[in-house]
């Protein structure tokens, strides 16, 4: 029996692992599939709800790294995962995403001679700015199986050299744990709760530090929100960092913008299948509204992410007050070209991966 260990470090990683496990468990004769948390984000109260909410089983190993400066971070999770590595000797190594845990364990495992994959692979924002943008570049260059999302991926992969052999196109794993959750997000009581109504709101996500740590950038986002929330009502729920820093610059909301702590993953589905639109500079986000067919407005300079764009509901805006109003008023008011999801999409990408592991230790 082969010893696979798959990695979360941030709360996106959970998404994409969950319906890998349940995958792997499919085929519990061949594997021992185990998970390890690094603790590089983590929210006890939250993380325990997106287990809940995902049907994940808790983690095999904790590291508790907390946060830090980048090498700082990093550096923990590289030690107490090749403890981890050393006593479990696993033979294969799955690492999701694009933190710094994603990175950080590549290395690790690759170093030590232990086969590893990265799950979505190939996504490039060609902005070396970004931090996740080094992480993906990385993470690439060294793993033995890439497993990519979408064609653009595959596509990256190949300018930058990475041999065929190595690039498995299986689809989104996130996708498959949004359309497992559906049936129970279509039960959840999150509107009833915040008196929504179904299709007359805007969900907002925003976390990215050029959009919130710069009080600047942040005033121009409030005044955005404060415009679209004279017609339109808005639900923002916001992690706490940026609360602090909306409280720092005075941000007082009007009654039509409703703030809320983070939800759980099947009530954030909820709110996120049921808005007119959805502005965000998350990258997930603009793949999980593509494939609820939801109107989503990214206000980034870029995104790694094409397909939400060519085939999707996704619409790019520089981070501006001009470019965001404008792109919210065209998708409030119904895109003209019709949307569809990108090939593969379809619920079944996790079962593609573990196929791949299992050729390659048939």
């Amino acid at each position: 029996m082969k010893k696979i260990i798959s990695v979360v470090g941030a709360r996106p990683n959970f998404v994409k692992v969950a319906p890998i496990h349940r995958a792997f468990l499919k085929k519990s004769e061949l594997f021992d599939h185990r998970i390890i948390h690094t603790g590089q984000h983590y929210d006890a109260t939250m993380s325990d709800a997106f287990f809940t909410d995902l049907e994940m089983p808790q983690p095999s190993w904790f590291l508790g790294v907390g946060s830090g400066s980048h090498a700082e971070q990093s550096a923990r999770v590289m030690v107490g995962f090749e403890k981890v590595c050393l006593e479990h000797q696993p033979d294969y190594i799955i690492v999701v995403g694009d933190v710094n845990s994603t990175v950080a364990c590549a290395l690790t495992s690759v170093k030590m001679g232990i086969t590893t994959a990265h799950v979505e692979s190939g996504l490039r924002s060609y902005d070396r700015a970004m931090p996740e943008e080094i992480n993906r570049m990385a993470t690439d260059a060294i793993v033995d199986h890439l497993f990519v999302t979408e064609e653009s991926g595959r596509v990256n992969l190949l300018r930058e050299g990475a041999s065929p052999d190595r690039i498995f196109f299986v689809g989104n794993t996130m996708i498959d744990s949004l359309l497992n959750a559906v049936p129970a997000a279509n039960n959840s009581t999150i509107l009833k709760r915040l008196s929504a109504t179904p299709k007359e709101y805007v969900l907002v996500t925003l976390h990215r530090p050029s959009n919130v740590d710069i009080p600047e950038q942040l005033q121009m986002l409030t005044r955005v929100l404060e415009n679209v929330a004279q017609s339109t009502p808005i639900i923002f729920p916001v992690h706490p960092r940026t609360r602090k820093m909306l409280a720092e610059i005075g941000f007082a909301p009007s009654k039509n913008i409703t703030i809320i702590d983070p939800v759980g993953y099947i009530d954030f589905l909820c709110l996120m299948k049921n808005s007119k639109v959805v502005l965000t500079d998350s990258g997930g986000i603009q793949e999980e509204t593509t494939a609820l067919g939801v109107a989503c407005v990214t206000a980034r300079t870029s995104t790694e992410r094409p397909s939400t764009i060519e085939l999707g509901t996704n619409i790019l805006v520089q981070p501006t007050e001009k470019g965001i109003l404008a792109g919210i008023r065209e998708s409030l008011a119904g895109r003209s070209r019709s949307a569809s999801v990108p090939p593969l999409w379809d619920g079944n990408a996790a079962d593609r991966i573990v196929d791949v592991v299992a050729r390659h230790y048939s």
